[in-house]
Order: structure tokens, then sequence, then C-alpha cells
């Protein structure tokens, strides 16, 4: 069968990662890094542009699979050591890791300098960092240690004959040690916090400076703060994207994701802190076991059941029923201490997020694969007696806090998956706080309203979140428009509210369905179930931050954002405007007496 690109493409993320492109026989042809996943790979299967060789590829693939890193950086590295294991024959034979650049710190200089070195040393005489996957990428670092730390990058021979600062002194990108403007010890603290970001611990760079720097500003040190404000700066800037081999970390990391009609395990394999790749398999789950009983199953298998190496540490993304036990097992296998465990933090927690969205990647690939939904919309229309597969289904949920800033949503599927270009979302305005019946009213009326004047496509069913109540709202909705041709589903949650034990309602409340947890028109109300609940949440969301971060100041007539600004500055932040008396508020330049009584009664009443 012809590999679906259309249907794959809308599942990739826009992540930074590696992808690795296979023939029919599962066999490697070609893998590749990508700053953007999705761009990238769409390149393949434009029309027009393809150079022969890169046709003749296309025309080979079966499947494709990605991997998500946490930066470019570290795609560039997974892909080398990628390409060198499987030898795909459509990549460049990869050279040997002697040629890769390094990342070099001397322990044999007083002011030692950052040097590029593309071949490691036999001799004890320093420390190396990498490899990394490019001379620009060691080029770039070096670059940022430098305007950073402000270390010497000139070569010994220049430092010990200068007789007054260089340029990088006057830039400042030195702090000129060859002519004794800094200390040895302070040049030397420098130099650690440098060694210390290149080994991944930039976090406890940052938190220590941070401490300098509050010292600096009591000591009414200001300059001096103010520069250790902008280190602080760069290095946040540079922690998303640093990123390169350390000399620890040996673990394999387990990401369970679920979903109605699925599950997927991704697992990473991470050596002296550098990941080497990742895997993907879909576990059935005919038992309907819980997500750490599923995991621990997989975890145990692939240790016990295969010849797997163990690692100094197994990470998992749920708590394991037979934790300890199974930990104790590993051990004794490995003859040596096996840390088992689903809490970390840190760059473990990191792995573990990373291992998770991996997981759920692959999950959503495969799910939206062409067959699954074509089995799901033929089981659907079994389930419902009609003649021809539905085409389009719709489904609307409603989400709110306590009833402030209700949302409603609708999302749309098609025999492809999601159409996320037809999602709508509706402000539900004007209903009593908590009224979900007239939430869904409001919603149904304006989305069928433009559906009977042609404005927006009709669905073959129209999916309801919430049982009777929501179904019957839907179906006066329908009555009160005119709307024919479109079947009503109502799904309510069984009593222990568990995904596979939910009551489908068809047309009205007097027929009713159980549809067996494994029926894929079963997954298919789920799936759209669960993606409305998610738009409407994250719709809910956007809705309620945005009404709380507005400032009570802008809805006073007469306070724009000049005026804001200026009371703001002027009493330090909106308590101080609130705390404000009518006489201080009028000392506000731009304020007069009559708009401070009006500024003064709008924030007290």
């Amino acid at each position: 069968m012809a590999f679906d690109a259309k249907t794959f493409l809308k599942t990739v993320s826009e992540a930074p990662g590696v992808y690795r492109m296979f023939d029919e026989d599962s066999n490697v042809l070609y893998v590749g890094k990508a700053k953007r996943l999705k761009a990238r790979l769409s390149s393949y299967f434009r029309n027009r542009g393809l150079n022969a060789k890169t046709q003749a590829l296309v025309a080979r693939i079966a499947d494709i699979q990605v991997t998500i890193t946490r930066s470019e950086t570290e795609a560039l590295i997974l892909e080398q050591t990628l390409i060198k294991s499987y030898r795909p024959p459509y990549n460049i034979l990869m050279r040997d890791d002697k040629s890769y650049p390094y990342v070099f710190v001397s322990d044999r200089h007083a002011y030692p300098a950052l040097e590029f070195k593309r071949v490691r040393s036999r001799g004890n005489d320093g420390r190396y960092f990498g490899p990394y996957p490019s001379s620009g990428a060691v080029r770039e670092s070096l670059n940022l240690m430098q305007k950073i730390f402000r270390i010497r990058n000139c070569e010994d021979s220049v430092f010990s004959n200068r007789s007054r600062p260089c340029l990088q002194y006057q830039i400042g990108r030195c702090t000129a040690p060859c002519v004794d403007y800094i200390s040895k010890e302070d040049y030397q603290r420098d130099v650690e916090h440098a060694v210390m970001c290149l080994s991944g611990k930039s976090e406890q760079v940052t938190r220590q400076l941070e401490q300098d720097m509050e010292t600096a500003s009591q000591a009414l040190e200001f300059e001096k703060a103010a520069f250790l404000r902008d280190q602080i700066g760069d290095l946040r800037s540079m922690q998303s994207q640093q990123s390169v081999e350390t000399d620890s970390g040996h673990a394999d990391i387990f990401a369970l994701a679920e979903r109605p009609g699925g599950s997927s395990i991704s697992v990473l394999a991470v050596r002296d802190g550098r990941m080497l790749g990742a895997r993907h398999f879909m576990p059935k789950n005919e038992l309907g076991l819980s997500g750490g009983e599923l995991l621990e199953s997989f975890v145990s298998q692939y240790y016990l059941g295969q010849s797997h190496e163990l690692p100094q540490e197994v990470l998992v993304t749920h708590a394991l029923p037979g934790q300890q036990v199974l930990e104790q097992a590993f051990s004794e296998q490995a003859e040596r201490r096996v840390r088992l465990t689903d809490q970390v933090r840190g760059y473990r927690a990191q792995w573990l997020t990373l291992a998770r969205t991996n997981a759920e990647q692959h999950l959503t690939t495969q799910l939206s694969g062409q067959q699954q939904m074509d089995r799901r919309f033929e089981d659907l229309r079994n389930v419902l007696g009609l003649k021809v597969a539905p085409s389009r289904l719709e489904c609307f949920d409603i989400s709110h806090s306590h009833g402030e800033a209700t949302v409603a949503s609708c999302v749309v599927f098609e025999t492809n998956g999601p159409v996320k270009s037809d999602y709508r979302r509706f402000n539900i305005e004007d209903i009593e706080a908590g009224d979900d019946y007239g939430a869904m009213k409001q919603a149904l009326t304006r989305r069928y309203k433009r559906i009977q004047n042609k404005e927006a496509k009709k669905p073959d069913i129209l999916v309801v979140d919430g049982g009777k109540g929501q179904l019957n709202m839907a179906r006066e909705v329908f009555e009160e428009l005119g709307v024919t041709g479109v079947i009503l589903i109502g799904v309510a949650k069984g009593t222990t509210r568990k995904p596979g034990l939910e009551t489908l309602f068809i047309e009205t409340i007097d027929q009713s369905v159980v549809l067996d947890s494994t029926q894929p028109a079963l997954h298919l109300i789920q799936h759209i179930r669960d993606e409305s609940h998610r738009f409407a949440i994250t719709g809910h969301r956007q809705r309620r931050d945005k009404t709380r971060r507005t400032s009570s100041l802008e809805e006073i007539a007469g306070v724009g954002p000049k005026r804001r600004r200026e009371l703001l500055k002027f009493f330090g932040g909106l308590q101080g405007v609130r705390q404000a008396t009518r006489d201080e508020l009028i000392r506000v330049p731009g304020i007069n007496a009559q708009l401070a009584e009006q500024i003064y009664l709008a924030l007290h009443g």
C-alpha cells in the first residue's frame, strides 16, 4: 500500500527532531534532521522541484518515524548516531567520531582559554567537551562563553607577549588577564562557570549569579549588579539551546501515551548524557489494564524476556504497582544496583517529558492513519444502521470555572481525521453562571443558523457531550431552526466515568446503546469527544486568563495607556493605586480632580 503522506503530515510536530524513512521491508532508507520536522518532511512531498534521486527515495517510502528532540543541536548529534548505526543507503556515510570537534580547556595554564580541538590528545592535559555535530556548533558555543564570561580566545604565544589589552577587551569580550586586569581567582571563577555550562549545569551557574547580583545590589554596587543581570539573561537564553555530550547519565526512559483506540510506548536511550535514539511500540491492552500495569508488563518483558542491556537507571512516566520487586529483579540480573523510578527532577525530568512527547506524537500519527479512520467510520455506519458511511462529524462541549468565562467548542472530523481549519469556539454571554444547557443552546443556535444559511457545511452527525439533557437541548434547537438530515448522538459517561463504559443515545433518550470498549465506532466517538473537550478547555483558559490579566484601570473612561503608565509608575503598581486617596491621585501628572474622583469611585465603588 502506498504511503499516505497527506494524512501523516497532518500529525507531524513543528518541533526539532530526527526522522527515519523505511521501505516496505522495514529497512531504513534515510535518516535526517530538522529544525522544524513538519516543514522539512513536507518538502519531500511537494508536487515539483524534487531532483531525480529524491524522487526515487520518496517512491520507496512505506513508513516514516520521527523522534522529537529538545533542540536542533541535539537533533544534529542524534542524526549522526543513527546514521552510524543504520548506515542507510541514501545517506552519505558518516565519518569516524575522531574527526568531530571538541571544546578544550587546559589544566596547565593559570589563565586557560576555551579552544577548538579536532582531535583529542592522549595526554591528561585538560578537559574536553563534545563531540559536537559540526565546527559551527563549537564556534557558537565558544562565542557564547566568550560573550557571557569574557574568557580569552587568543593563542598562548600571543597571550604571553601582550603589553596592553587587545580589541577583545575593548568590545567587552575579554577581561584582559594578559595585563593583569583581572585576578587569577576571579578569572578561574569565570572559567569554572563556563565549564559548568558546557557540562550542562547552567542552571546552577544561574542561581549562583542571582545570589551574587542580590549581594551586589544590597552593597549598592549597581554597576556590578547590572553586569550580573545581563549575564543571567544571556544564560537564560542559552539554556534552551545548549545540548552537548556530558559525562553523566546512563538511562532508558519509558513513556506511555493512551487514547481511545490505542496505546503507544516510547523508549529513549541515554548513554553518557547523550540521547542515542527512540523506539516506539503499540502494545495491545486487551485486558483493560491501568497505565501503570500496562507499562510494568512492557518494561519487565523488555528486559527480563529479551537481551536488552540494563542501564544504571530506568525511568518511567507512571508509578508501577510492582516497582520494588521489578527493581530488585533488574539489579540481580545486572549484578549491580539498577534504579527504577517515576519520581525525578532536573534533567531527568526533562528526559521524561521528551519521552512523553515522543509517545504522544507517535500515537497521534498511528491513530490518524487512513486505514484506522476508515475502519472507525465504517463501524459507526454499522452501529447506526446506515446505508452509507458518514463523512463528517461535529462535536460540541462546554467549559467554564464555576460559571466564569464560559466557552463552547465545536470540532470537526472527516474521514481523513480532524479538520482543524473548521474548528470553532463560542464565547457564551448573557446566561446564568454554570448553566451548561443554556450555553449549549446558545452555541448550537449560533452554529446551525450559519449552517442553515449555507455559510458552513452541514455535518452528517452531531455529537454532544453530556448525555440526556444536552441531547434534548440539541433536539430543541434543531426543531426551532428547522434543521433536518443530521443524526444526533449524546454521549453519557458511565457511573465510574471510565473510558469504554459510555452510553450513546441515538436521536432520542429512548434509544441507547453501550458499545464494546474495543469497537472502532466507540473509539471514533471518544476521540472526537476528547478533542472537543481539549479545545473547549484551551479556549476557556485563554479567555479566563485574558480577563484576569486585564487591569481594572483599562475599564475606566478617560484613562488611556499613557495615564495608566503614569498611575502605575507613581504608586508602584495597581495595589498602590487602589490604596491612594483622591488627593493623592490628583498629584499624578495628567490626572485632574474630576478624573481622580472617577478613578477613585471605579476602584472603590
